[in-house]
């Protein structure tokens, strides 16, 4: 395995870390703070926390970007786009399980290598399919219990939309991570959020110094652990990684959800939720024998041409 394979790998695992715990603190976030006002309020930590990293990085250039307006532009549509997926997402804890949510977020997974194939003519190869239903399958085993039932209401329908537009977002990094500094996108990315989540909050929540108080513990890990460091971590991952191969390591959100859950709430897993965490690992270890599988399949074609 090359060395930036490994270490876009690494980057990303943690970033499913940080986020598997996040869902947590979203739950809880619901009886305090409306969807608009809690990611406000988080991405503009988040922003801070970005903030002094990248302006070291702007005095650490040693020249402009000669595409730097596109760039940005670029950026904020990336912002929009994450704003709504995040705050699709933040609903949905209102009408729906946790668990099944993170079950119908997966379905990027999905989402990622369709729109890509459809959007940019992006193939994906048979291996890979393999791994994105077995991810599928793990997520399923992982997410959904006996006393849940599949039934779509609102705020299934809302985790299905927020699943496509992370799936955009996904694939707008891939894009975009070769042509603006990592850290840069991130801030922008989250400003964005920030602002338009702001003025959303502003008009139809109008949230109250109590409850933004009662959320505080909710806000501060969302904001600097989810929103500062793990968004600017799948950037800066996603540059080592392929997007269909990146969305199936961060779908394992889920799975450290479920060990979070085990550490700190003391909730043990049960046998489907253990059998649905090692088949995700297990779709995770065979993506990264495709590009072996292609060398040797280009190397046999060699050998027979001769």
């Amino acid at each position: 395995m090359k060395d930036k394979q490994l270490k876009g790998i690494l980057i990303l695992s943690f970033t499913a870390i940080i986020w598997g715990i996040t869902f947590v603190f979203q739950k809880l976030a619901v009886d305090d703070l409306g969807a608009f006002s809690f990611n406000a309020i988080r991405f503009a930590l988040g922003t801070l926390v970005i903030f002094p990293f990248a302006l070291i990085g702007k005095v650490r250039e040693k020249k402009k970007e000669k595409t730097d307006k596109k760039n940005y532009l670029y950026g904020i549509l990336l912002g929009i786009v994450f704003c709504i997926a995040s705050n699709l997402q933040q609903f949905a804890f209102s009408y729906t399980s946790t668990g099944k949510i993170a079950f119908i977020t997966a379905l990027y997974m999905f989402f990622v290598p369709i729109l890509g194939y459809i959007f940019i003519k992006k193939k994906v190869s048979k291996l890979t399919w393999l791994c994105v239903i077995l991810g599928f399958a793990g997520m399923y085993l992982l997410c959904i219990n006996k006393d849940d039932k599949l039934s779509f209401g609102k705020g299934e329908t809302l985790a299905l939309a927020c699943a496509v537009f992370f799936a955009v977002q996904i694939l707008m990094i891939e894009r975009l991570s070769a042509k603006i500094n990592g850290v840069k996108l991130s801030l922008i990315e989250m400003t964005t959020g920030a602002l338009i989540s702001a003025v959303l909050m502003l008009v139809f929540e109008k949230p109250t110094i109590q409850s933004i108080t009662a959320a505080i513990p909710s806000l501060l890990y969302a904001g600097i652990m989810s929103c500062g460091l793990a968004y600017t971590l799948q950037i800066v991952g996603q540059k080592y990684t392929e997007s269909t191969i990146a969305s199936i390591i961060m779908c394992t959100e889920a799975v450290f959800a479920t060990i979070a859950a085990t550490v700190f709430l003391k909730e043990i897993p049960t046998v489907h939720e253990i059998a649905g965490s090692l088949i995700m690992f297990a779709a995770i270890i065979i993506s990264q024998m495709d590009e072996y599988v292609k060398k040797r399949m280009n190397q046999k074609r060699g050998s027979s041409s001769k």
